[in-house]
């Protein structure tokens, strides 16, 4: 059992976190008659189909048809999961959130609550250092170098950690932070062999490393002067904070961006990012302190399936892009790579050539297998017959990886014209170490074929049935008594209104947001968002659900189509000529009762018992 918040407590937030204030703090909204509209935040597109109703407290895109509540909201835009997302609305509405969790999850979030205090803390800290300590100077005249804006120095909350062996150790001391915790927070080290610490970072620029909530969760620090055997850069080991797989430099301030412009540039290093930001392109991130990683490529892909990898020119740089590759496709992520001229990276070239010309670069990123086929050329003669051999080899290996026939019939004949030889002697050097693509794909094929295909929308008149049955509570006494839920034919909509029911039945049912916060079914939750987001109003609801004398009610009609695919069913079993004599009477008898109990007008289940 995961964390447990009360019904009461949740209600409480979700009446304090009003969806239109929530969401219009990070999305420019606009009234569209009683709701509001705005660009999608989880897909590209160009006119709003967003749609915020703040009546009844949820939203829907009808271009990607995510939809929820405000939890719901705040979890996908931040990518975070349930619990955090009504633990930051209890910390906008200033809320006391009291959890129930398992034995252990009450202490771990305390140790990371305490490393947050401290690492943001500690970040102020050097903040101020860098700004006016005299010993910052010798960081302040390296960014000046390197033509770091005071406003970029400010956005990411660059500072300058002091020469010292002791002054995080005391300035912890004096804040009372318990040692051993500062330490798993990776700032000092334990001396070995004994009970003193001493500091991680002393005499470097720090780089604050902050997660998808902007929260700081580890540090990044560049030598600036001494020993050049000195390693470079000093990173925070991994953490109950920081793992540095799994995290993007920059991405907090970036991901909005991302999903404006629908695609990311990655690079190498903080620097090439914050110029890459100071400079207006902000869709740029970079990896922590190691490769470009799948779990990397995953997070980018909540935002965006076009990833540009924009390393160092050099050889390094570019043996860095062909080895993301595996990663990257391990994740399902197709990238293209952006080639800086050597021998400059990223950050040099901008200060060079401007960022226009960086972004004309990106513009022409080439498909990871026109980059690799140009690399492979410069790291092996393609001149000689040995040389030829190893391109293909190397070729065939990456194409045969992407499972995809298209591809590998492209790469073929790119790198047969390359290489100047003919397209069948590459398709054979290909297929001789490598077994048929087809076979590849029939086990793709076997492997997918159980899996459930998307859920149609319901037929038009379960949606009104829907929408009668959500909307309002006027009709729900009606309703229980004359509809039974196996009469609907679509899956979701049947499962929806049996809880529903159920709900209304046992006194539970507190309006269509907070079942939302209650489903864990995403699709569900869409569903009900798109059916209560539609505007046109409806005409007469008590005549549309229970019929008049001029028109048959929702119910009926739906009753009718239930009993209608029952005769089917029962129809088509009788044209079995292997059917068993006294199965066939019996089913006989069953088709004489539906049509007479299609001929009945509606009853209520009671009187039909």
């Amino acid at each position: 059992m995961g964390v447990f918040i009360a019904p009461a407590t949740l209600e409480q937030i979700r009446a304090a976190s009003d969806i239109v204030d929530v969401i219009g703090a990070v999305l420019p909204l606009k009234r569209a008659g009683a709701n509001f509209v705005a660009l999608c935040p989880f897909h590209k597109e160009k006119s709003p189909s967003f749609n915020v109703n703040p009546h009844k407290q949820i939203f829907h895109c009808f271009g990607c048809h995510k939809g929820g509540d405000v939890f719901t909201f705040v979890k996908e835009y931040e990518s975070i999961d349930f619990p955090d997302a009504v633990r930051r609305l209890a910390e906008r509405a200033k809320i006391p959130l009291e959890v129930e969790t398992q034995p252990g999850q009450a202490q771990n979030r305390h140790l990371k609550d305490q490393l947050l205090l401290i690492h943001e803390q500690i970040t102020q800290r050097w903040q101020v250092a860098l700004e006016n300590d005299a010993a910052g100077q010798i960081a302040r005249d390296y960014l000046a170098k390197r033509g770091v804006s005071a406003e970029a120095i400010k956005l990411f909350r660059l500072g300058y950690a002091p020469d010292l062996w002791d002054d995080t150790v005391n300035w912890a001391k004096s804040k009372h932070f318990d040692l051993p915790i500062v330490e798993q927070g990776g700032l000092i080290i334990r001396k070995e062999g004994a009970d003193h610490f001493y500091d991680r970072f002393r005499g470097r620029l720090i780089f604050p490393i902050c997660d998808e909530q902007a929260r700081v969760i580890g540090f990044s620090g560049r030598i600036l002067a001494g020993d050049e055997k000195t390693a470079k850069y000093v990173n925070s080991p991994e953490s109950p904070l920081f793992t540095k797989g799994k995290v993007l430099y920059a991405l907090d301030k970036a991901k909005k961006s991302i999903l404006e412009h629908g695609f990311a540039i990655v690079c190498e290093g903080q620097l090439d990012s914050i110029r890459c930001h100071s400079r207006g392109v902000s869709n740029v991130v970079a990896p922590q302190g190691t490769a470009l990683t799948a779990a990397h490529a995953r997070i980018l892909r909540r935002y965006t399936d076009d990833i540009i990898l924009c390393f160092d020119g050099d050889n390094a740089g570019k043996r860095a892009a062909a080895r993301a590759f595996d990663d990257l496709l391990e994740a399902g992520v197709p990238f293209r790579v952006a080639s800086i001229p050597p021998p400059d990276d990223p950050d040099s070239f901008i200060k060079r050539f401007g960022w226009k010309a960086f972004l004309e670069i990106t513009e022409k990123a080439a498909e990871f297998h026109d980059f690799f086929l140009d690399y492979l050329c410069t790291q092996h003669n393609s001149e000689t017959i040995a040389g030829k051999q190893v391109i293909v080899e190397e070729m065939a290996k990456n194409a045969y990886k992407t499972g995809s026939s298209i591809l590998f019939d492209v790469v073929t004949q790119k790198t047969a014209q390359r290489l100047g030889v003919t397209a069948d002697a590459v398709r054979a050097t290909f297929r001789k170490s490598h077994r048929p693509l087809v076979a590849r794909e029939q086990d793709t094929a076997t492997q997918t074929a159980g899996s459930e295909p998307a859920a149609p929308r319901p037929p038009e008149i379960e949606c009104w049935l829907l929408r009668l049955t959500l909307e309002t509570d006027d009709f729900i006494d009606w309703i229980d008594a004359h509809l039974e839920a196996e009469w609907l034919s679509h899956a979701g909509a049947r499962e929806i209104i049996s809880r529903r029911l159920q709900a209304h039945a046992s006194g539970e049912w507190l309006g269509v947001a907070a079942w939302l916060s209650a489903t864990d079914n995403s699709a569900w939750s869409n569903l009900v968002t798109e059916i209560l987001a539609d505007s046109r109003p409806v005409q007469e609801p008590e005549a549309v659900l229970k019929g008049s004398p001029t028109r048959e009610g929702a119910v009926k009609i739906i009753r009718d189509r239930f009993i209608d695919r029952q005769l089917a069913a029962a129809n088509q079993r009788l044209t079995d000529p292997a059917l068993p004599e006294s199965e066939q009477g019996a089913l006989i008898a069953q088709t004489q009762n539906l049509r007479k109990l299609k001929k009945h007008p509606l009853a209520a289940k009671s009187d039909a018992a």
